[in-house]
């Protein structure tokens, strides 16, 4: 399978060739020369070492930070599990879990944030990801969730929280 490489100016002109039978993809210039190959293992090595922070930047609309909040999140059926999220964002957050539920889950989420710690917020949320197991030992299982339903003004607070969040790790 041949893929042409149309995206971006400075790689344009080059193909994506994936070859089945060595599972690799190789790179070729636009004469058709083969500038180099990567397999599909150390691709794949690449991805699951990269951490989710990575692995998901690309379809987050919102900043992040680290944040363990308590949350409660209940199913469809009514169950309703607590834990501790990993770190949030004005979009979701991530849910520790050793036993995460599957992607597309519907789930309602109650949280309180640091500064109004009695006020419970309540959000629609769908799980976008999981994690099945720790990763490096740093990293717990657990699932990612994007909210779905959220109030405009929760949403600000999130995204304010995160900012001053990620301001005091960072000082300029």
């Amino acid at each position: 399978m041949k893929l042409p490489v149309v995206s971006t100016a400075g790689h344009q002109g080059k193909s994506l060739v994936i070859d089945l039978d060595q599972e690799t993809i190789n790179i070729h210039d636009a004469p058709g020369h083969l500038l180099g190959a990567v397999s599909w293992g150390a691709v794949i090595e690449r991805v699951l070492i990269s951490g989710e922070d990575a692995r998901f930047a690309h379809c987050r609309t919102q900043p992040r930070a680290p944040l363990a909040l308590k949350v409660r999140y209940t199913t469809p059926e009514g169950k309703q599990f607590d834990s501790l999220t990993g770190g949030i964002g004005g979009g979701g957050f991530f849910i520790e879990s050793g036993a995460p539920l599957k992607p597309g889950t519907e789930l309602t989420v109650e949280f309180a944030v640091p500064d109004k710690p009695l006020e419970r917020l309540t959000a629609k949320a769908k799980v976008a990801w999981v994690r099945s197991k720790p990763e490096r030992y740093l990293l717990f299982p657990g699932m990612g969730v994007q909210f779905i339903e959220l109030d405009k003004k929760v949403q600000e607070e999130l995204v304010g929280l995160v900012e001053a969040l990620n301001r005091n790790r960072n000082p300029s």
